[in-house]
């Protein structure tokens, strides 16, 4: 019978605190995260050769079909929508490639008569 004492195991570094971390980080980042609210329908934007993306926080979207879409505002009710606009932000448009030119063209004096003043027309890459 052996009655010497056990050999003393050296101890683990615990991962308790790197899950801790993780955990911790993996809450922050979705916390601070934004986002971005779903388009009210399906839209592609015609392709350009735009080096820089139009960038802004106010979207107006333009189905194939003319239909206007602006956060939760539909129709002509986005015009309303357009008094949150600043004089110098920019409005984005973002129309589908299926859209006609001259549909878009009808609406920048509707655009102009709310006081927008300042607008750019998404489009992807090629």
């Amino acid at each position: 019978m052996d009655l010497s004492p056990p050999t003393k195991r050296k101890n683990r570094e615990s991962v308790v605190p790197m899950i801790n971390v993780v955990f911790l980080l993996l809450i922050f980042f979705l916390m601070t995260a934004q986002i971005a609210p779903p388009e009210p329908f399906e839209v592609t934007p015609p392709q350009s050769s735009a080096e820089a993306p139009a960038e802004g926080k106010h979207i107006l979207y333009m189905s194939a079909s003319g239909e206007l879409a602006m956060g939760d505002l539909r129709g002509d009710a986005v015009f309303e929508g357009l008094r949150n606009l600043g004089e110098n932000e920019p409005l984005m448009i973002r129309a589908d490639q299926a859209l006609k030119a001259n549909e878009i063209a009808k609406l920048l004096p509707k655009l102009a008569s709310h006081g927008v003043r300042h607008v750019k027309l998404v489009s992807r890459m090629r």
